[in-house]
């Protein structure tokens, strides 16, 4: 919050962080279609029919199996990685358009409410960052195969190219078939969400039919035991993010380790507003997480 002109110079209004959002959902979308797309054509299927290996096997014989069994691991950790990436990104997408439908129809901005330009600029760099770190593993790959599709295009033309047809169960079955990783994590991602929409309900109605400058203490879900259960929220939904990766990217785990030390930046300096601010406020209440922080 902000008041008088000096102060207002280099902000804008708090109402912005749709604009996050807006970015968020270009990026994610823009970067599953295309390594959705990716993986449809090369990675498909997952696991090799049973008659492949018949058939590999019958021109292998008399070569090295051992050297044959690590290709082919290797080919099937491939798949797997990419197809993981998709998942991955599946979660992203289902993040940044909820935050996106929020936004606009569950939060209510005070007019006077202003956040700092660096903020602002800051959060337009995350939400194209976060995307990019999530499918940095298999984005160059990617592109590089888009862009031959391309020039294939350019250079046969639509009529010699063959028409695209998306198998819906060919599409669905190798996110079906991914390892125990990706489904813990997307069950810690969905009761991260869960708990991040009800607090986000609860903040929201704070301000309903309200006098614009009025402000409470919020209450109820986490908001007993910390007083940015939204942000404790949204590290469960990002660990839920890098479990379903499998942990094996530098990147998400540099990206859960940003998304960590921001949001307890942002934790302490509420959690001193709020003890500020309302001498009543409960005192057993920690920032953001539980008997640590």
């Amino acid at each position: 919050y902000c008041s008088g002109n000096n102060s207002w110079k280099f902000t804008v209004p708090q109402k912005y962080f749709l604009h996050f959002y807006v970015v968020g959902v270009a990026v994610t979308t823009s970067l599953l279609l295309a390594i959705c797309f990716y993986a449809y054509m090369k990675m498909t299927p997952l696991l090799p029919e049973p008659s492949s290996y018949s058939t590999i096997a019958s021109h292998l014989i008399g070569s090295n199996s051992f050297s044959f069994g690590s290709v082919l691991s290797r080919t099937m950790e491939h798949k797997y990685r990419v197809w993981r990436t998709v998942f991955v990104l599946l979660l992203m997408e289902i993040q940044v358009l909820r935050r996106l439908y929020e936004t606009e129809n569950v939060f209510h901005y005070s007019p006077s409410a202003r956040m700092h330009i660096v903020g602002y600029l800051t959060g337009l760099f995350y939400y194209t960052a976060a995307p990019l770190s999530l499918a940095s593993s298999c984005l160059p790959e990617a592109i590089d195969f888009i862009r031959g599709q391309i020039v294939e295009f350019i250079v046969k033309g639509r009529a010699r190219m063959p028409d695209l047809v998306i198998d819906s169960p060919s599409l669905l079955k190798p996110l079906l078939k991914l390892g125990w990783c990706q489904w813990i994590g997307a069950i810690v991602f969905i009761w991260g969400s869960l708990h991040q929409i009800r607090c986000h309900a609860i903040l929201g109605s704070l301000r309903e039919n309200k006098d614009s400058d009025e402000y409470v203490i919020p209450c109820g879900d986490w908001f007993s035991r910390v007083s940015c259960p939204h942000y404790l929220a949204e590290l469960v939904i990002y660990l839920g993010m890098l479990i379903a990766s499998g942990g094996s990217d530098i990147s998400v785990w540099f990206l859960f380790i940003f998304v960590i030390t921001n949001l307890s930046f942002a934790a302490v300096q509420t959690h001193r507003w709020y003890l500020q601010k309302f001498e009543d406020y409960p005192r057993s209440r920690y920032a953001i997480i539980p008997f640590v922080l």
